[in-house]
Parts: C-alpha cells; sequence; structure tokens
C-alpha cells in the first residue's frame, strides 16, 4: 500500500507541477464561467465549481505533502552523510532536524556567533556572511 501510494503521490505531483495542468484547469474554469448564462448563474452552477475545487484542494493537499515530506528527508539523509564524510564537520550535527524550535534556535545563534557574528542580530549576520562568501571569489 505504502509504495502504491508513494508512486500515485510522485506522478500526480509530477503531472501537476505541468504546464498542461494549468492550461487544463483554465479551461475548466473558462467553460464553467462561459457556461453561466445557460444556466442562468444558478446556485447549482455556483455549486459545482465550488466542489470541484474543494475536493481537489483537498486531495492535492495530502498528495503534496506526501512528496514534499520524502523530499525533505532525502534530503535530511544527504545531509547527514555530508557530515559524516567531511573530516572537519561535526556529526553531533546529524538528526538535529529532531530537536525543538527552541533548541534549534540556540544551535544557529551558537553556529552565528561562532562565525563572527557576534549576536549582532539576524542582518548583521546575513551581512557578515555575505561579505565572506563573496571574498572568496
Amino acid at each position: 500500500m505504502d509504495r502504491l501510494f508513494t508512486w500515485f503521490a510522485s506522478m500526480i505531483s509530477f503531472a501537476s507541477g505541468q504546464p498542461l495542468a494549468f492550461v487544463l484547469a483554465l479551461g475548466t474554469i473558462i467553460v464553467w464561467a462561459v457556461t453561466g448564462p445557460v444556466f442562468a448563474f444558478s446556485d447549482t452552477w455556483q455549486l459545482v465549481i465550488n466542489t470541484g475545487t474543494t475536493i481537489v484542494t483537498f486531495l492535492m493537499v495530502f498528495l503534496i505533502q506526501n512528496s514534499t515530506n520524502r523530499d525533505a528527508a532525502a534530503m535530511q539523509a544527504k545531509l547527514d552523510e555530508l557530515l559524516r564524510a567531511v573530516g572537519k564537520a561535526r556529526a553531533e550535527f546529524i538528526g538535529i532536524e529532531h530537536l525543538s524550535e527552541k533548541q534549534l534556535e540556540e544551535i544557529r545563534s551558537a553556529l552565528e556567533k561562532e562565525a563572527g557574528a557576534k549576536g549582532r542580530g539576524d542582518r548583521a549576520a546575513a551581512g557578515e556572511s555575505l561579505k565572506k562568501l563573496l571574498s572568496r571569489r
């Protein structure tokens, strides 16, 4: 069941990100709008588009979240492998995505201080990092 859902979610996520999917959705809206006068802009006519878009949106949330979760897990595994493989990297960082928001903020602040930002705030730390990165060229 898990493999089937993963395959299905991947296929739908890929297909929904294509230009053709947008054109089909836009075409559906145009057909719906053009048929408005035919159905005298009735409540049923409005209910058709409202129900259809609600159902599609509801289902797409779960499919896209599944794809996002898999992508994030794959990215974490790749980063963990880099931390493990690079000699100067600190292996203690492997798995920190499971920490609380507060703990992650403490780690980020400590890293900024270690990098020379000296706790001058987010903008100062970003500016300092940008200067260092640009000077490497």
